[in-house]
Formats: C-alpha cells, sequence, structure tokens
C-alpha cells in the first residue's frame, strides 16, 4: 500500500498566486494493474505556464500541473523496468500511476556526472523550447544580433548560449544586477537590468545601434511595446512567455507598431514547443552534447523538500531563480 502527497489547487488564481491557493492532500494509491508502473518522484518542476495554463485545463481540487523526473519503483510494464528514471505528466505528487502513455524515458546513455534534474531543464522543456524557438520561428543564422527578455531564467539562458553557439551577438536583459553579472558569465555581449536603467528604449539603442534581427520575448507588456521598435528590417520576434501579464485582472490592451511592422515586414510568432515533437529528440541529444563539450552551461535554482512546492512555484513567478527552478523531493 502506498501513500502519496500531492499538492492540489484549491482555488483559482487571481492576482499573484497565494499559498492558500494550494492544498497538501495524502492520496492512497491502488495497486497497479498489469502495464501499469508505480513512479516516484524525484524532481518537480515548477515553470511560468502553469500561472495561466492552470486556469485553462484544471478544476479546482486538481493535482497541480506539471512534469517531474521520477523512478519507477515498481512495474507490469515490460517498458518500464524497475529502476528506469522517466519525466512524467504526474503532476505536483510524490508518487503517480501510469500505463506508460505519458512518460518519457530519460535519453539513452545520460552521463553519470550531469543531473537528472536536467531533463527538466538545459536537457528538456525549456531547453527545446529555446533551441526550436530560435531555429524554427525566428530562424536564426550566423552574425544576427538577438535580443532576450528574462535571460536568467530557464529559457532565457539556453536562448542566449545557443545563439553565442551560432555565431551571433547576444543583448540580455534581467531584473537584478546578480542576473546581470550570470549573464555576462554565459557569454552575453551586452546585458543589463531593465529595472535600474533610466530609460529601456535609449539601454536598448545603446546595446546595439543597429537594431535587432531577432527577438526572443519572455515577458510581453511594456517591455515589448519599446523592443519592437528597436527591430531590423526583416525581423524575427519569436512570443515564448509574457511573465509580466500573467496575474493582470484585466486583459492587456494597447497599440503594436503596425507601420514599423509594416515598412520593416517583420515576422512576429507565437509557438508552444510541442509543436515540434517529432523532432524533439533530435534537438535533446544536440543539446546535451552542447552541455558535456562545455558550451551549455547551466544553473538550478533547488528549492529542497516537496512540502515547499508552492514556496518554490511563488518564487520562480517573483523571479527568485536565476537558470532552471527545481523542487527536490
Amino acid at each position: 500500500m502506498v501513500f502519496s502527497k500531492a499538492w492540489t489547487l484549491e482555488k483559482h488564481f487571481k492576482d499573484f498566486p497565494k499559498p492558500s491557493d494550494f492544498k497538501l492532500q495524502e492520496i492512497k494509491l491502488p495497486e497497479i494493474k498489469d502495464g501499469e508502473v508505480l513512479l516516484e518522484a524525484l524532481f518537480l518542476s515548477v515553470d511560468p505556464y502553469m500561472r495561466s495554463y492552470s486556469f485553462v485545463v484544471m478544476k479546482e481540487g486538481d493535482i497541480m500541473i506539471g512534469s517531474q523526473v521520477a523512478r519507477v519503483v515498481e512495474s507490469k510494464n515490460s517498458a518500464f523496468p524497475v529502476g528506469d528514471f522517466v519525466i512524467s505528466s504526474a503532476g505536483w505528487t510524490t508518487h503517480s500511476i501510469s500505463d506508460g502513455k505519458n512518460l518519457e524515458p530519460l535519453l539513452r546513455n545520460w552521463p553519470k556526472h550531469l543531473p537528472k534534474s536536467l531533463a527538466l531543464g538545459t536537457i528538456g522543456m525549456p531547453g527545446l523550447t529555446a533551441y526550436f524557438g530560435l531555429f524554427e520561428v525566428c530562424h536564426l543564422k550566423e552574425g544576427d544580433t538577438i535580443l532576450v527578455n528574462a535571460a536568467a531564467g530557464a529559457v532565457g539562458s539556453v536562448v542566449v548560449q545557443i545563439a553565442k553557439i551560432k555565431g551571433c551577438k547576444v543583448v540580455g536583459c534581467a531584473g537584478t544586477d546578480v542576473k546581470v553579472a550570470y549573464l555576462k558569465e554565459i557569454g552575453c555581449d551586452e546585458a543589463f537590468n531593465y529595472k535600474t536603467v533610466s530609460s529601456l528604449e535609449e539601454a536598448l539603442k545603446k546595446a546595439s545601434p543597429s537594431g535587432y534581427d531577432c527577438y526572443f520575448d519572455n515577458v510581453g507588456g511594456a517591455f515589448s511595446r519599446v523592443a519592437l521598435l528597436q527591430m531590423k528590417q526583416y525581423g524575427r520576434i519569436a512570443l515564448c512567455g509574457a511573465i509580466s501579464v500573467y496575474n493582470d485582472t484585466a486583459p492587456q490592451i494597447g497599440t503594436y507598431p503596425v507601420v514599423s511592422f509594416i515598412l520593416k515586414e517583420l515576422k512576429m510568432e507565437g509557438f508552444i514547443v510541442t509543436r515540434w515533437k517529432d523532432k524533439s529528440e533530435e534537438a535533446l541529444k544536440q543539446l546535451m552534447t552542447w552541455v558535456v563539450e562545455g558550451k551549455l552551461k547551466y544553473h538550478e535554482h533547488i528549492t529542497e523538500g516537496f512540502d515547499n512546492m508552492p514556496t518554490g512555484f511563488l518564487g520562480m513567478l517573483k523571479g527568485e531563480n536565476t537558470g532552471k527552478a527545481i523542487i527536490k523531493v
């Protein structure tokens, strides 16, 4: 008999999420059936998408959505023997039962010296988001100048480094001086704290007087209204996230620089990483190769203890993490 701890969504978020929006419960799991496996979570992910997407796919009382690295502790499914490590979408729970359909095995030959939590970050969904956003949406090419906001986060920090690997000039923005120092450490040609500059427009122009070929947007809102005016002819904009407006109570309104879009023939595209699922394994292998070669550095913000999942989630939304925010069970 196995009892699982699980965090459920007690109330849909209104304004900034609160600890009282979550409830910790204990759930008795049944014996596994033929074709099923019992999983034990080792690392869990907290991501910005959970703030907005939970309202779309969840009911109050549901287990909070999310991915985890888990170990198979009991199996009646030959495809997932005991001891295997998998990526599961079981959400915020310590133990779960799966028929295998929602499981992804870790890449083969995972190096022993690399933490398996990277499968939730640099060699996982955030890394893939950076990879496909750059190559499939921005159509990145050598010599481009790229602007990245929230550049010290899970996705942004990978965007910075892939762009540098591909011979681009990278301008990164973050919200603390410590994060700006990190951006310079991982290769940003120019980096600044958008919260302390006197003028965002002037800071962007100073960082790249000729403008930007690509803009990888993780923030949206007021930042983008300024940044979009700095694009070069035929510029490409990848809309990955809009964390600055996720907690707004009213729909975002405002005008985009339409005339500039027309005259400069700009392309702006929103995307969700699952569009390229058929290419994911190849991309993950490339990300792992870069990590092993030392070309792609990683940084994890680890919160210890499953009971602290809401704390880790709220801290991530406040921007307390550098790199990927992870909960270690």
